[in-house]
């Protein structure tokens, strides 16, 4: 028996799109948890909570670093 599979054609056309989005709820989870931050009384939880922000804080330079780079690409083609 035959397969036919082929790879889809990479379509980045909406990665900046897509990593804006990204960027944004990566922002509202923070928020999120800098606000529980002000309602825990355990040290455990505050530190697991400031090192996830961290996280997240390097996540959200590496997406911006990825729309640079997909900003580049674009004036290149």
């Amino acid at each position: 028996m035959a397969y036919n599979n082929k790879p889809k054609p990479d379509d980045r056309s909406d990665n900046v799109e897509k990593l804006q989005s990204m960027i944004h709820h990566t922002i509202e989870n923070m928020e999120a948890a800098e606000e529980t931050l002000r309602y825990t009384d355990s040290e455990e939880q505050r530190e697991q909570i400031e090192a996830k922000n961290q996280r997240r804080r390097e996540s959200i330079e590496s997406f911006r670093a990825e729309i640079k780079d997909e900003a580049n690409q674009a004036k290149t083609e």
